[in-house]
C-alpha cells in the first residue's frame, strides 16, 4: 500500500470535491437552485468562485440574523425586559454599552465602573474590540439612540469577522471549499453571532487553522494567541496540536507555533497586566467564582437538588471532566488506526469543554461551528446538531421569558428549559460520537475517502508515523480477514473491498 508521504507529492492534482454529487442532503437541498452538479458542469474560469459564492452567502445569512433582532433594536432591548426573551433577539452588546462604562468614555480595565461589576469581564483584545466600536458611536444624543448605534457598528465589524470564518473554512480544505456552506448556512450562525463578541475569537482561530494548513506554523501561532486574548477557548487547540505532533514527530512545527501563540498573547495582555492587574485579571477572577449558570448539566442538576454544589466544588468536578474527557482524546489520537485529522481532535476538545463548563451561553455554539464543517463535513449530521442547538436559543429566551413575567403561556418552564439543555447536551454528544467513529474507522471519514490524509494539517498532512500506540503499534495478524474498504490516503483513490488487497492500514505502511 502506497505510504501518505510518498503519494502525497507525487499525486496529481484532483478535482474539487462536489458535494452534490456525495451527500444525499446536500443532493436534495440543491433541487432548489437547479438541482446538483452535472458530469459537464464547468470547474472554475467564472467571477463566481467557491470562496466568492461562501462569503456571500455568509454575510446573507449574517443579515437576515440582524433582521431577526429587529423587534429588538426597535424598542424591546430598553423597554420592557421580558419583550427581548419572546421576541428571541436578546444581545449583550446594547446593554453593556452603558453597563460597562463605554457610554460615559471609561477605559477598559484602568477605569473602575460603578455597581457590582468593578472592571469589565472581558478579555483585552475582546475589550479593545469593544472600545473601538465605542469611538465610532456618537457622544450626543439619547442613550437609546447611542445604543442602537453601537449595536450596528458592532454588527458590521461582527459581520466582517463572519466573512473570515467563511473564507477561511473554505480554503483550509483546499478540495473541499463547498463545506464551508456548512457554516454560512448554520441556523444558529445567523441566530446567535451579534448577542455577544465571540466571533473576534472565532474569526481569529479559522484564519489560525487556514494558516496551519498552509504549513505556516508560526503565523498560526500568532493568530491563535490573538485569538486566545480575546476567548480563553481557542488555547484549547494547542492540546490536540500536540498530540498529533507527538504522534507524528513534528516537535519543531509545534514549538514554533507554541512560542509565536505565547508571544503574541503576552504582546496584547502585557501591558494591560502591567498598568492595571486588577481590571485585567477581572475576566479570570469572574470565571472562578461563576457560579453554575444557562445551559450546563449542571443547572440541571442544581435545580434538581435539594443541596445544590458549592461553587469551589463544581469548579473541581468540572475541571476533573475535562481532563478525564482530554485523556480519553489523547488515547484516541495516539491509538487510533491511522492519525486522526487536526480538525477532528480539535472540535472534540472544545465540545469537551463546551459539555462539561458550568455554563453554556447561546452564542458558544460558534465555537464549534467551523470546527465542525471542517471535521464531520456531513450535512445530515451537521443538521441533527444545529436543531439541537436552534431549539435549545429558543428555550432559553422562552424560559427567561417564563421567569421575567411569571406567565406560563408567556414562556417556558423549568421542565421544558431542561428538556432544551438535554437536546443541546445530546446533539452535541451525537456529534462527537460520530466524529470519533470517523477516527476510529478512517474509512468511514468523508475527507479521507475522496483520498486525502490531512488537508487541515499542515505539517501533519501525509506524515509518517512516530510515536503510536495499541493497535496502531501493533495490528492484529488476522486483520486481513476482514473486509471493509481500504483507502489509500493521499493518493486520490480507494481500492476494492477487503484489507487483503492492499496490505492493513498501519502507519507508514
Amino acid at each position: 500500500m502506497p505510504s501518505p508521504e510518498t503519494t502525497r507529492a507525487d499525486a496529481p492534482q484532483r478535482d474539487t470535491v462536489q458535494p452534490t454529487r456525495q451527500d444525499e442532503v446536500a443532493a436534495a437541498g440543491s433541487e432548489l437552485i437547479g438541482g446538483p452538479a452535472g458530469r459537464r458542469v464547468l470547474a472554475g474560469g467564472s467571477w463566481w468562485s467557491p470562496v466568492r459564492v461562501i462569503a456571500l452567502v455568509m454575510i446573507g445569512m449574517f443579515a437576515l440574523g440582524m433582521v431577526q433582532k429587529l423587534p429588538c433594536y426597535n424598542g424591546a432591548w430598553f423597554f420592557g425586559a421580558g419583550a427581548q426573551y419572546t421576541h428571541a433577539c436578546y444581545s449583550d452588546i446594547p446593554h453593556l454599552f452603558q453597563g460597562r462604562g463605554f457610554a460615559d468614555g471609561l477605559v477598559p480595565y484602568f477605569d473602575r465602573l460603578p455597581g457590582d461589576m468593578q472592571f469589565l469581564e472581558y478579555p483585552v483584545l475582546t475589550g479593545v474590540f469593544m472600545e473601538v466600536a465605542s469611538w465610532f458611536t456618537p457622544g450626543s444624543g439619547s442613550l437609546v439612540e447611542r445604543e442602537q448605534i453601537y449595536w450596528l457598528i458592532n454588527a458590521g465589524m461582527l459581520m466582517a469577522c463572519a466573512a473570515v470564518i467563511a473564507v477561511c473554512v473554505a480554503r483550509t480544505h483546499r478540495r473541499r471549499p463547498w463545506d464551508a456552506l456548512l457554516v454560512a448556512l448554520a441556523p444558529a450562525m445567523a441566530l446567535t453571532a451579534t448577542i455577544n463578541w465571540d466571533l473576534l475569537a472565532v474569526a481569529l482561530t479559522a484564519a489560525a487553522l487556514f494558516l496551519w494548513s498552509r504549513e505556516r506554523p508560526l503565523a498560526f501561532g500568532v493568530l491563535l494567541g490573538l485569538a486566545t486574548a480575546a476567548k480563553l477557548y481557542p488555547a484549547l487547540i494547542l492540546g490536540p496540536l500536540f498530540l498529533l505532533c507527538w504522534r507524528a514527530g513534528k516537535w519543531r512545527a509545534f514549538g514554533t507555533a507554541l512560542a509565536g501563540a505565547a508571544g503574541a498573547w503576552l504582546v496584547v495582555n502585557g501591558p494591560v497586566m502591567i498598568g492595571a492587574f486588577e481590571g485585567w485579571s477581572k475576566f479570570y477572577t469572574f470565571s472562578e467564582e461563576r457560579g453554575v449558570d444557562f445551559g450546563s448539566f449542571w443547572l440541571v442538576l442544581s435545580q434538581n437538588s435539594d443541596q445544590p454544589l458549592a461553587t469551589e466544588t463544581v469548579n473541581t468536578l468540572a475541571t476533573l471532566l475535562m481532563v478525564l474527557a482530554c485523556a480519553l482524546i489523547a488515547v484516541l489520537v495516539l491509538m487510533a488506526p491511522r492519525r486522526p485529522r487536526l480538525a477532528q481532535v480539535a472540535f472534540l476538545v472544545v465540545a469537551a469543554f463546551i459539555l462539561t463548563n458550568k455554563v453554556y451561553s447561546p452564542q458558544y455554539v460558534l465555537w464549534l461551528i467551523p470546527l465542525a464543517a471542517l471535521a464531520r463535513p456531513r450535512w445530515r449530521d451537521f443538521l441533527i446538531w444545529q436543531s439541537c442547538e436552534v431549539l435549545y436559543y429558543f428555550g432559553i429566551w422562552m424560559y427567561l421569558a417564563y421567569t421575567s413575567s411569571g406567565d406560563a403561556q408567556r414562556g417556558l418552564p423549568l421542565e421544558g428549559y431542561h428538556l432544551a439543555i438535554c437536546l443541546h447536551l445530546a446533539g452535541t454528544l451525537y456529534l462527537c460520537a460520530v466524529v470519533v467513529r470517523d477516527a476510529l474507522l478512517p474509512e468511514r471519514d468523508v475527507v479521507r475517502r475522496d483520498g486525502d490524509d490531512d488537508p487541515s494539517g499542515g505539517v501533519l498532512d501525509g506524515a509518517p508515523d512516530r510515536f503510536v500506540l495499541g493497535y496502531a503499534a501493533h495490528p492484529p495478524q488476522h486483520a486481513a480477514h476482514f473486509s471493509r474498504p481500504v483507502v489509500r490516503w493521499g493518493a486520490g483513490q480507494s481500492v476494492g473491498e477487503g484489507l487483503g488487497a492492499g496490505g492493513p492500514a498501519t502507519p507508514g505502511s
